[in-house]
């Protein structure tokens, strides 16, 4: 049976007596199985339905009464960030773990900040990923170990500690920045974003002056190095 049979894009399990309800939201059919698997085994975890998008997210909240959204932070046509925001705006009190493959640098305390209740990576151990879980259901947070040391740090600095440069950029600059590294022309992110070409392209002003860029291309370099770290750096311009 192929797994977009076995875990469709939107689906509503049975609830289980005395089991956490978890609702995933995750774009990739093999990743989803493997998480349903993972908790399900679990004496008081059950998975309560899937979504890919906001919009399902939206519907399986009604649908399944999830207790916590185990949630991918990069789906099918937005940002996981920005779907947490929704969420949140209209559920403030249902509980959210972000899951991700991006450098938590980056996105662990923007997470925490737009009202998550976790974030974890994909390649952490699984017992990382169910205490995640865990903890968002007994109202506590979860991050690494280094996160929760540069969260103090911020909290405890006069100024904010700032471990990459692309902590400057809000979040819906970083999220621009990323798809101009996917490639993507400003006509094509406005497009996904449901923007205009003008805000994209003020967004993109804004990033070459927070980043010191002094041109589109350099942009374009910076972005293509930060979706793939393993391509050497862009050189700079002379002055």
């Amino acid at each position: 049976m192929a797994l977009e049979s076995a875990f469709p894009t939107v689906s509503r399990m049975p609830a289980k007596p005395n089991k956490s309800r978890v609702l995933l939201v995750e774009d990739h059919a093999i990743v989803r199985q493997g998480l349903t698997e993972l908790i399900n085994h679990e004496k008081d975890l059950t998975v309560c339905g899937h979504a890919e998008n906001c919009g399902q997210t939206l519907d399986q909240i009604v649908k399944c009464s999830p207790e916590v959204l185990l949630m991918d932070i990069t789906l099918n046509g937005a940002n996981g960030i920005e779907v947490l925001k929704q969420v949140k705006s209209i559920y403030p009190k249902l509980k959210v773990v972000m899951l991700s493959m991006h450098d938590e640098k980056l996105y662990a305390l923007r997470s925490i900040r737009a009202g998550a209740s976790g974030y974890v990576m994909k390649h952490e151990a699984t017992e990382q990923i169910l205490d995640a879980i865990r903890k968002a259901l007994a109202g506590d947070f979860h991050l690494s170990s280094a996160m929760e040391r540069r969260a103090l740090q911020q909290l405890t600095q006069t100024g904010k500690a700032v471990d990459s440069p692309l902590d400057v950029l809000s979040d819906r600059e970083l999220e621009v920045f990323a798809l101009l590294g996917d490639g993507k022309s400003t006509r094509q992110i406005a497009e996904e974003l449901n923007l205009s070409v003008k805000t994209i392209e003020s967004h993109r002003a804004n990033i070459k002056v927070k980043l010191n860029l002094e041109s589109g291309i350099q942009l374009v370099q910076h972005a293509i190095h930060f979706r793939n770290p393993e391509l050497s750096a862009p050189a700079q311009e002379a002055p």
